[in-house]
């Protein structure tokens, strides 16, 4: 796949993610609000954020990708988007299903978060010694 299409790749992700943060936000604020104890309502916004802040991320990623070609920020882009399934997914299931043994998967897509942004600063900070 060319460094362009993997670029859109990301910025299609980023974009489709970001989507359906904003309406899992609106659903927590205006559905859920009535449902769920304050604790619960807190993890489920907490994993809607951090969709959104991830959602944005991988538009970092489609940017760099396409200024660096640094195959870093495609494990980059992975690593978020897994991320979002595994951090913000399991807590969405924890407080909408009450599946509090996926909560065990919170820090593995925590652990994608960071190395993400490890990949994002290394190829950030290697780009900038080649100038």
């Amino acid at each position: 796949m060319s460094r362009s299409t993997r670029s859109f790749q990301f910025a299609f992700l980023g974009a489709l993610f970001a989507a359906t943060a904003v309406a899992a936000g609106a659903f927590g604020a205006h559905a859920l609000k009535a449902i769920l104890d304050p604790p619960m309502l807190a993890v489920y916004e907490t994993a809607a954020r951090y969709q959104m802040y991830h959602a944005l991320g991988l538009f970092v990623v489609a940017w760099l990708g396409r200024e660096t070609e640094s195959p870093l920020t495609i494990k980059a882009g992975w690593l978020f988007c897994a991320g979002i399934l595994l951090f913000s997914g399991s807590l969405y299931l924890v407080a909408l299903a009450g599946i509090k043994w996926m909560g065990v998967l919170t820090p593995l897509g925590g652990l994608s978060f960071i190395s993400g942004w490890i990949c994002v600063a290394w190829t950030a900070w290697c780009a900038d010694r080649t100038q």
